[in-house]
């Protein structure tokens, strides 16, 4: 066989394992479990980190406050550093809309060594831990609730004995590039981090859904949580992780009562949220960067490139095998574009989608190595080999 035919065979090779052998993560199932109603409901406060987010509030934090639960709640929001109004909106808001009573509070800029929006939970729950909650509920400010949300997320976690149950938000799928790229991201963080892998009992495999986490409040004391994640990007992975190796038990899966209102409108928007971790999912390694880059390749840019070799090459094994494996790989997309309500006709798009994910992991290894460290709303962190460990 040519090299283009093995090139193709190991692609097909590549779908088939992932397709049988990768926790079935390309199905999209794993959703909140229905549990009975507790007999007692715990009591739950609710933490969210806020920078700049007065545009969002509007939205969101109306869902937050028409909670419909049958146990005490309340609603932590730190304003952290914003200079929007974002603290003023949010009184503003608990005034005119009333139900679960909301606390604002500012506590300056961050200490060295915090990143991202870690600061401002470490002050929420702290505040919280006065009122001695049995969960904490942490919520991006960008995440509307249905009323029931808060409700199936302690039901699942008391009657399924959860110390952290997490739901991945449906994100805004409205302009263009949000249709192309949004639902890649969901399929691309199961792939690495498979639902039923992270759900079942004795898992190795741990991550979370950093805006929507329901965490026990002594799961939180045990994993010493947030402090001992303070310097991680990507701390929704991280928090899961630390609540794991502490002896807790995690639950992950899809949202369907819980949303993002964030708008990602252009590229630019979603390769900022794309290039700001994705270096730090690979743990800063050049050795991991050159594997996912051969691997991006291998898994979803050979299929087509192969097939269209093979047709105009006279090589039947090569577009035979490129053809079954760009099969393979639109059919395991198809459940998240179902998921998203897109067509379906996006699938065969997504080595173009991958692409675009490649060049983006790229970008934020180079950001890397220039020196300019994590980025988060305006802010710009220390490379973690630079962070003061205290």
């Amino acid at each position: 066989m040519t090299a283009v035919a093995w090139i193709a065979v190991g692609s097909l090779a590549a779908w088939v394992w992932l397709l049988l052998g990768q926790g079935f993560f390309w199905r999209t199932d794993q959703r909140l479990p229905r549990r009975e109603a507790p007999e007692r409901w715990p009591s739950v406060a609710i933490v969210v980190p806020a920078r700049d987010e007065a545009d969002m509030l509007p939205v969101s934090l109306p869902s937050l406050m028409a909670q419909d639960y049958p146990g005490a709640a309340e609603i932590f929001l730190v304003d952290d550093c914003s200079e929007d109004g974002t603290g003023d909106v949010a009184r503003a808001l608990s005034v005119r809309y009333g139900g679960l009573p909301v606390t604002v509070v500012s506590p300056g800029e961050p200490e060295s060594g915090w990143t991202g929006k870690l600061w401002a939970v470490r002050h929420g729950i702290s505040l919280a831990r006065a009122r001695e909650p049995e969960f904490l509920l942490l919520t991006d400010a960008d995440i509307a609730h249905e009323p029931d949300s808060l409700r199936g997320l302690v039901a699942a976690a008391v009657s399924g004995g959860f110390d952290l149950v997490s739901q991945m938000a449906r994100l805004r799928v409205s302009s263009l590039w949000e249709r192309l790229v949004v639902p890649a991201f969901v399929y691309f963080f199961s792939q690495l981090y498979p639902f039923r892998w992270v759900n079942r009992a004795g898992a190795r495999t741990a991550a979370a859904a950093g805006g929507c986490v329901l965490l026990r409040t002594g799961a939180a004391d045990r994993a010493r949580v947030p402090e001992s994640i303070r310097q991680a990007v990507i701390d929704d992975v991280s928090l899961a992780r630390a609540v794991q190796r502490s002896g807790g038990r995690i639950w992950l899966g899809l949202a369907e009562r819980v949303d993002s209102v964030r708008p990602y409108p252009w590229l630019a928007d979603l390769w900022r949220m794309v290039s700001r971790s994705a270096y730090a999912q690979l743990r800063h390694s050049p050795p991991l960067l050159l594997g996912t880059v051969l691997g991006l390749a291998l898994v979803y840019l050979a299929p087509p490139v192969t097939l269209v070799a093979g047709l105009l090459g006279g090589a039947p094994v090569a577009a035979w095998a490129g053809g079954v494996a760009w099969a393979v790989m639109a059919g395991t997309y198809m459940p998240m574009l179902g998921y998203y309500r897109q067509s379906l006709w996006l699938a065969p798009l997504l080595p173009f989608t991958a692409v675009l994910y490649l060049l983006m992991t790229v970008d934020s290894a180079v950001q890397h190595h220039r020196g300019r460290g994590a980025a988060w709303k305006g802010r710009t962190y220390a490379r973690p080999e630079a962070a003061p460990d205290r």
